[in-house]
């Protein structure tokens, strides 16, 4: 099976968009195709709660012939085409799908953040994990979050076997930034999500592509819009993740971070599994 994981920071502009920056999109999103995964699952999709529009619908069933959709937007009284994530599946399956919710706090429950599948083999869920914000205004609630997102998945382990995938928000360790030093104490770098996302894997779970590639340094998911040499300079942060549990970590065939061209922001990413 093939999964692909992306931030795509609106689907909406992505679809409907002329910008230079859409059209960049959009070649990502033709590698996608091309790439032909069972799953692709988005995040941040920044749709209206009403989902989907009429033409946001064709357009993405002109280019996903032979997927289905399910989509979970912010709702009030959280902030309207705000986060949001996305599943397409190849129609021959027939997962039970899932917007749970975990007991964040605030309104992170209302954001659209979460969308499991479960399988018979497997649960397959996707997470758009809030971010700690500017001065770290939402660091305290972030940490709630983490924790009640790793009971949540330590739930659905005690079932069957988990992959968890998305945009985290957290590089994990200073080799998974560029400049560690320089963040540290920075939002998706303070000692606080880190110690959050040690304490998911410490419930039974892998960050796969370090336990595939060990040590590997300058492979980063993401690069700041706002530095225009971000990328150029490979100035990034792996922030994007496949988790999986700990017992099927050996059947995982494949992780690795598609080439986004010249786009900045996050790079989709990729895992090949033999369930």
């Amino acid at each position: 099976m093939r999964l692909i994981s992306w931030n795509i920071d609106s689907l909406n502009a992505a679809l409907t968009s002329d910008s230079a920056r859409a059209v960049m999109t959009r070649l990502v999103l033709d590698k996608i195709d091309e790439l032909d995964p069972d799953i692709i699952a988005i995040q941040e999709t920044k749709l209206p709660y009403t989902g989907p529009s009429k033409k946001h619908m064709a357009i993405l069933e002109e280019r996903l012939p032979g997927y289905k959709l399910c989509f979970n937007m912010s709702q009030e009284p959280a902030r309207k085409s705000y986060a949001g994530t996305m599943f397409a599946y190849k129609e021959s399956l027939t997962p039970e799908i899932s917007m749970p919710l975990i007991g964040a706090p605030t309104t992170m429950d209302h954001e659209g953040r979460i969308i499991t599948l479960e399988l018979p083999e497997v649960f397959i869920s996707q997470v758009y994990t809030p971010n700690a914000g500017e001065a770290l205004a939402r660091l305290e609630d972030r940490q709630t979050w983490d924790k009640q997102y790793a009971e949540y998945l330590a739930t659905l382990d005690q079932i069957k076997p988990v992959i968890a995938m998305g945009d985290f928000n957290v590089a994990h360790k200073p080799i998974d930034l560029a400049n560690p030093e320089a963040n540290r104490g920075s939002a998706g770098f303070t000692d606080e999500e880190r110690e959050g996302f040690t304490n998911l894997l410490a419930k039974g779970f892998v960050d796969i592509f370090r336990h595939l590639h060990g040590d590997v340094e300058g492979v980063y998911t993401w690069w700041a819009q706002r530095v225009r040499t971000s990328k150029i300079n490979n100035s990034g942060w792996r922030i994007d993740y496949f988790i999986v549990s700990d017992r099927i970590k050996g059947r995982v065939i494949k992780n690795e971070i598609i080439d986004s061209g010249d786009r900045q922001d996050h790079a989709p990413i990729l895992l090949d599994i033999d369930l």
